[in-house]
């Protein structure tokens, strides 16, 4: 039954509490999310709700990361649509967003409403996933080796991160740190040049945030961590352009969606000749 048009919602922050409502809402929606998996935004990220009359019936997160926030999770309850609910939550996000340039990973359908609030697309995002078949390995050059990670390495690998996204990732990574399962790392002269972490999300494993400087150095990671996954179902979000999408679906991971990468203002830039060719999740980057 539709909601009554011009209803006085509430709006307020997202609490812990929340959470499982909120968990609800993507379920209804058929995202992927586990109920950990939005307890670990809620924890990283300012997030807000729309209720009625104590019912939450929408969602949306702002996460700062230095310069930029990444804003996520923009949902509205099917029965509340066409009531400018998304809209208002999208104002309350990016009002968090104080000074930080907003961007956003956007579906087909939130692209009109992004653009009216000043976005522009400058990019896009291959969601890629299935079971883990055969994979080609990929050999690294002369002067390089893959090893596993070690806890030394931490510091070096947010610098990477952060170079390869253009995004303070210190608050997002120190959460994430005790649910990596698996790190690869690539290594040259004694100095790590790409990572690539694998940890449990949606229906089964995600992998990223990767972070390398070329094509091959990224494959040579993911098949690192993919090889003892054999047909076990695994995600990846990825750049359209990062050259890794036709060796993906060989592997039987194949493109199922694409999301626009929005931003408001100028979007982030990598440095230092490395690019994030994985992201952590949508809702982050």
């Amino acid at each position: 039954m539709p909601a009554p048009q011009n209803h006085p919602y509430t709006y307020r922050p997202m609490t812990a509490a929340d959470v499982p409502a909120a968990h609800a809402l993507s379920v209804k929606l058929k995202w992927p999310h586990r109920l950990d998996d939005w307890v670990m935004l809620q924890r990283v990220a300012d997030g807000f709700v729309a209720e009625d009359a104590g019912r939450l019936i929408g969602t949306a997160f702002s996460c700062q990361q230095g310069d930029y926030a990444t804003i996520g999770l923009v949902i509205v309850s099917d029965d509340y649509q066409g009531q400018g609910i998304g809209r208002k939550l999208m104002e309350q996000a990016l009002q968090a967003c104080g000074s930080a340039t907003a961007i956003l990973n956007a579906t087909l359908a939130g692209v009109p409403l992004y653009a009216s609030q000043g976005f522009i697309e400058f990019g896009q995002i291959h969601q890629h996933q299935g079971n883990v078949q055969h994979l080609e390995h990929p050999s690294v050059v002369a002067g390089e080796h893959c090893r596993a990670f070690s806890a030394d390495d931490w510091p070096r690998l947010l610098e990477l991160a952060n170079a390869g996204s253009g995004l303070d990732r210190t608050r997002v990574f120190q959460d994430l740190h005790d649910a990596i399962e698996q790190i690869a790392v690539i290594e040259r002269d004694g100095q790590l040049c790409a990572f690539a972490m694998l940890r449990v999300f949606g229906r089964g494993h995600v992998i990223g945030p990767i972070v390398a400087e070329t094509p091959e150095q990224a494959k040579h990671l993911i098949h690192e961590l993919l090889e003892p996954l054999q047909g076990q179902f695994v995600r990846l979000d990825i750049l359209a352009d990062s050259g890794l999408g036709d060796w993906l679906s060989d592997a039987g991971l194949q493109q199922v969606d694409s999301v626009a990468q929005m931003a408001r203002g100028t979007p982030p830039v990598p440095v230092c000749g490395v690019q994030q060719f994985a992201l952590v999740t949508q809702a982050i980057g």
